[in-house]
């Protein structure tokens, strides 16, 4: 595992320390999981946009735009 160095207002840093000392963890567990749930948003993101435009390349509207009411119809 690799040590990251960040920087935080003092004040901030030991309210969140607090925070996290309540909630019965740290600051590094909590920074480790936002860090993982950063990366697996992007991932999803990428993932998403792939299926996007796998989509365009076999469902086609021959240039038609649709209307919004078209769009939402059931």
């Amino acid at each position: 595992m690799k040590n990251i160095t960040l920087s935080a207002d003092e004040g901030l840093n030991e309210a969140a320390r607090r925070r996290a000392a309540a909630e019965g963890t740290t600051l590094g567990v909590l920074f480790r999981q936002w860090l993982t749930d950063y990366v697996e948003r992007g991932r999803q993101a990428d993932k998403a946009m792939a299926a996007i435009r796998e989509l365009r390349e076999t469902i086609g509207t021959g240039g038609r735009r649709f209307s919004r009411d078209e769009m939402n119809e059931r």
